[in-house]
């Protein structure tokens, strides 16, 4: 060892830099120490011996192996707080003991679906411009055509308050569904369907909601997690051949039977809806029972895709399917199988029911793309699961949007109180300009959201975040419109056009999962686990097996090291980009906002700092460990965070689509104001309260990130009085911004009497006859002959328009012949006893 030693300092090799030298110079005098050791065994002597040779012998190699060499010695020392790799592997059972089990369909879930950029947000750092460079929704021609033909005739066949009292569409507009294959819009034309996009869906969807949400429901399910679409991505070629022709011409209506009593939000649970894989007559089938409930259109479907939960005990799948969830096809006359009776949610009139059956056989033809699916279900449910959460139900609260800006704005004009219109009220501006903000939150996200599916992506958490904000902002737009609208919408019959929707929006508030737990668990729960850029990979790690625990140490390493260094980038983030939001927040003009390139330069900085404020947080949250599932409260306020973010971006991205609208700027500025400050205020709300052992310390470091200087980086208000009625003006008046609004709204046929159709028409009209009768007051004297008609047919159509309707004969029972009301022959009774009948009777 000592000649070995020897030979190689005397022989320094030229091209050895002198860290790579000093290295094996320690390791000759380490291994020599052991060789000469009392406790070193032979065995080691020779093997020490010999690596002594092989590091004397590397003094030949060229200079690129003894840079591989330094490198790899450098990422051997590296391990988590600079410590050994024992301490690594101590980390990593510590981590491993605090993460739950991770469930085979939480598994299953954390594969599915893309991340887009709902992972850039996570990031830290998403970008405007590649958001407007990728995603462009638009329609076809063909998709045009549709909307402004076969749409509009069916509206024109359906009355909102004849649906809502019979319960159900005449069979005129059932087969004119039928004809015009509105229930085929997703299917490919070589099937018979329309092979629309996603964005003429949500279109068609959010058109009929502006005049009936029973149509808007009715169609929306054959369209989103309708059998249809999973039999094009996943059937066999005979279900294909079978089934979807007969969709396609609407010889089979489709429905979905997922949700049943014990399984309400959680509808992938399966609880009570199980199947066992048997053989009967040499054929493989499922025995099944079930029970399902809220499934929309099952009282009136011909097929029903019926989501269950299948075990195979005995084997007999052998390999070819798994056990799990498993979809199965049945047609309305299967044995054993039970539609027909129906909910009744709120009022509305749309097809809801339930689908049961006890001990029913299906056959493996009958199973969603037969055995080889078995167990396949969850996928098939999430992947179009996105369409039905972020595109379906959105689009309902866009329809109720366009109507509220459109029509509610030009009762605003046209109804006066104390000879002054009610628009000029500062509650009736705050209501509407919220409204109108809210509105164009609401398109803004549901455009992105189609040119993202669209793009081929299906992405989980965004539609999440879709449903709950734009169900939840689709509610508070209606409830303001009813306060403005007050008598006027209370009133039921031809001339209340909002009462229905008011009634459905909280429907669409309940389904698909309910926004409370979409908020306080899913979004943010699915969020942290699929879009951060390093976690699913730390997550894997923490699930292998006991046998691969030195690579799953490897990985978590690596992965915990990109978690701090990504922790740290956001930190410093939040702290550089909140200063200058600061500042430039301070310095900004109220009108900054009319030039329309300072205004996305500005609020894409905001974007950008609240970005990597929520970045930093949602690291913060894996010092939860586990324990994060439980902190809802915690969850429910970053998912806030998440949404005010993505609909910011969406709203920067639609203003860049359409820019050049009149009014456009102060519209997004209001939205954008708002959004803003609801995501501050959800972080710092998250900051106050943040849970754990470690909370406080937690909440020290976001604190200190995401507010530097308290207070003073917290510049986010709400709009100002002016910009309020600034905005609500727009709506109130005839202007661009209306127009914009109007955009795939229904308008009924000049002379058909139509509520929100009249009102939209009479504005300009009452706008100009109040110009004139101020133009008298002003020059104090009397209309001409034209400016009086003017006047007058305006004041007519005031007088109209804020009539509701009055029934002789509410219900059924009182058009009897010979009817009293009882509280009447109460009346009757009681006068009968007495001397004197009325008040003129002599006493």
């Amino acid at each position: 060892a000592r000649k070995a030693k020897l030979k190689l300092t005397q022989t320094k090799p030229a091209t050895k830099d002198i860290e790579t030298f000093t290295t094996q110079s320690v390791k000759l005098k380490t291994l020599t120490k052991m060789m000469l050791s009392k406790h070193a065994r032979p065995q080691n002597s020779t093997r020490a011996l010999s690596v002594m040779c092989n590091a004397t012998a590397t003094r030949t190699q060229p200079q690129h192996y003894y840079e591989r060499q330094h490198q790899h010695q450098h990422q051997q020392k590296r391990t988590i707080l600079g410590l050994i790799p024992a301490v690594d592997k101590r980390l990593f059972r510590m981590a491993k003991g605090v993460m739950p089990p991770i469930s085979k369909t939480e598994q299953v879930a954390l594969g599915c679906g893309t991340i887009g950029f709902d992972g850039d947000i996570f990031t830290g750092s998403p970008s405007l411009k590649k958001l407007v460079d990728t995603y462009d929704p638009k329609l076809s021609p063909e998709e045009q055509a549709f909307m402004d033909n076969q749409v509009n005739g069916l509206c024109a066949l359906l009355n909102d308050h004849d649906v809502s009292v019979n319960k159900d569409f005449t069979k005129e507009a059932w087969d004119y569904m039928r004809d015009e294959r509105f229930f085929a819009m997703k299917i490919p034309k070589e099937w018979g369907g329309l092979e629309f996009s996603t964005h003429a869906v949500s279109l068609v969807l959010a058109k009929l909601a502006t005049h009936c949400f029973d149509a808007n429901a009715t169609v929306a399910v054959p369209n989103s997690l309708g059998p249809g679409e999973l039999l094009a991505r996943y059937g066999t070629p005979e279900q294909k051949e079978y089934f979807l022709p007969r969709l396609a011409d609407g010889t089979l209506i489709p429905c979905f039977g997922l949700t049943g009593p014990h399984s309400g939000s959680d509808a992938t649970s399966l609880i009570g809806s199980d199947c066992v894989v048997e053989e009967r007559n040499g054929e493989l089938g499922v025995m099944s029972s079930f029970k399902k409930r809220y499934i929309t259109l099952a009282p009136v479907a011909g097929v029903v895709g019926v989501g269950l939960n299948l075990s195979d005990p005995n084997g007999l799948l052998k390999g070819k399917g798994e056990e799990g969830f498993t979809v199965a096809l049945l047609e309305r006359d299967h044995e054993g199988l039970r539609m027909g009776p129906r909910h009744m949610p709120l009022n509305a009139s749309f097809m809801n029911g339930t689908v049961e059956g006890e001990d029913v056989w299906i056959p493996m033809s009958m199973i969603l793309g037969g055995q080889e699916r078995c167990g396949f279900g969850w996928h098939m449910f999430v992947e179009c699961l996105a369409e039905g959460r972020g595109v379906s139900l959105p689009a309902g609260s866009a329809g109720a949007a366009r109507t509220v800006a459109t029509a509610v704005g030009a009762y605003a004009r046209i109804r006066k109180q104390f000879r002054v219109p009610i628009a000029e009220f500062g509650g009736i501006q705050e209501a509407l300009a919220l409204s109108a903000s809210d509105g164009l939150i609401t398109i803004a996200g549901t455009d992105l959201m189609n040119a993202i599916i669209d793009n081929h992506e299906a992405p989980m958490v965004v539609s999440s975040v879709m449903k709950q904000n734009c169900t939840e902002r689709g509610r508070r737009i209606v409830e303001r419109a009813m306060d403005i609208a007050a008598g006027s919408a209370i009133c039921r019959g031809d001339k209340n056009y909002l009462g229905n929707a008011y009634m459905s929006l909280p429907i669409a508030i309940t389904v698909e999962g309910a926004n409370i737990m979409t908020r306080s668990f899913q979004i943010i729960g699915q969020g942290l686990t699929r879009c951060h850029p390093h976690m699913i990979e730390l997550i894997n790690s923490l699930q292998m097996e006991q046998s691969e625990e030195d690579e799953a140490v490897k990985i978590f390493t690596k992965q915990f090291y990109k978690v701090v260094g990504h922790g740290g980038t956001n930190f410093a983030h939040s702290i550089t980009r909140g200063l200058g939001a600061t500042a430039s927040t301070a310095i900004r003009s109220k009108n900054a906002y009319k030039d329309g390139d300072k205004l996305l330069e500005y609020h894409e900085k905001q974007m950008l700092r609240l970005s990597a404020n929520f970045a930093l947080t949602a690291d913060l949250c894996f010092t939860l460990g586990g324990k994060l599932k439980f902190e809802e409260l915690l969850m429910g306020r970053l998912a806030d965070a998440l949404g005010s973010i993505f609909l910011g971006y969406a709203t920067l991205h639609h203003y860049s689509r359409r820019r050049g609208i009149n009014g456009l700027e102060a519209v997004t500025e209001h939205a954008m104001l708002r959004l803003e400050t609801e995501a501050q205020d959800a972080l710092l709300l998250a900051a106050n309260n943040f849970p754990g052992p470690l909370g406080t310390a937690a909440s020290g470091v976001m604190k200190l990130g995401c507010f530097p200087l308290g207070s003073i980086t917290r510049p986010y208000k709400e709009p100002s009085d002016e910009l309020t009625k600034e905005v609500s003006r727009l709506i109130t008046m005839p202007s661009e911004m209306r127009d914009m609004f109007a955009e795939g709204i229904y308008l009924a046929p000049e002379g058909q009497m139509h509520q929100a159709t009249d009102l939209i028409r009479a504005l300009p009209l009452c706008v100009e006859a109040d110009k004139i009768a101020a133009t008298l007051r002003r020059e104090k004297r009397q209309p001409t002959t034209e400016e009086a008609d003017k006047i007058a047919h305006a004041d007519a159509l005031r007088d109209a328009l804020i009539q509701v309707d009055v029934y002789e004969n509410l219900t059924e029972a009182e058009s009897q012949e010979g009817y009293v009301r009882p509280a009447l022959a109460g009346t009757e009774d009681r006068l009968a006893a007495l001397e004197r009948k009325t008040f003129s009777d002599v006493a």
